[in-house]
């Protein structure tokens, strides 16, 4: 199967610092990704580039065959890692605003996600607390019908009870002629729905490694591998 998403030789710096620094890899449709690495490891510079948001120094990137501009856009869904919509938007806003700038927006099923949550459509988006948001967000995002979904630290900063339903969302919202790449430090809670891992550290790329391979040749588990490699 051809890879989906592509990234070659990707080098990025900020001055004279390398936020990534000869970056490759590639992922296949049908799969679930995890970026893992600490803070300042290049996880959303890496994903801000592919979303075509950041130029990189050198380097390229391919999604379904094209470097990032109006194709890859139109068919990646970019979560960032904080709440990018207007605060004064209602909820409705953000529903009429992803469903007029994205073709591929399923608005009848959003609509039932922000139900389930009981997130009212006039809500102002300012008067939600930080679950909520990281929620409304997600379903926006994963409303889209994509080929790739790049999500920067879905789970970060919300109780366990709200990453359990983040990750159902995205787990039942993908298909699998997609790929999904989820950016997280939060390893024990994503480690039983991965299918591969990219780890990232001080920009370099350390490993990339099917997860049952990696927990078979280590003889650990991912978080206990994780915690190993980026042990201080």
């Amino acid at each position: 199967m051809s890879e989906l998403y592509q990234v070659s030789a990707l080098t990025k710096f900020y001055g004279a610092k390398a936020a990534l620094n000869n970056v490759t890899f590639g992922v296949e449709p049908g799969r679930l990704v995890g970026l893992l690495g600490p803070n300042g490891s290049g996880k959303t510079t890496l994903l801000k580039i592919s979303a075509g948001l950041l130029q990189a120094t050198t380097g390229q990137v391919w999604i379904d065959g094209q470097e990032p501009g109006p194709y890859t856009k139109a068919v990646t869904a970019f979560l960032p890692d904080r709440m990018a919509l207007p605060t004064e938007y209602r909820v409705q806003d953000a529903v009429a605003f992803y469903r007029d700038f994205f073709s591929d927006f399923d608005t009848a099923k959003v609509q039932a996600m922000l139900a389930d949550l009981k997130l009212e459509p006039g809500q102002p988006i300012g008067a939600l607390s930080k679950g909520p948001q990281e929620k409304l967000q997600l379903c926006l995002t994963m409303g889209r019908q994509a080929r790739l979904y790049l999500l920067d630290e879905p789970l970060g900063g919300v109780d366990p009870a709200a990453r359990e339903y983040i990750l159902r969302t995205i787990l039942c919202n993908y298909n699998e002629d997609a790929a999904v790449v989820i950016s997280t430090h939060l390893i024990e809670d994503v480690e039983t729905v991965l299918d591969e891992v990219l780890l990232l550290k001080d920009g370099a790329l350390l490993a990339h490694q099917n997860v049952d391979e990696l927990r078979e040749e280590s003889g650990k588990s991912l978080d206990e591998y994780f915690r190993e490699a980026f042990r201080c």
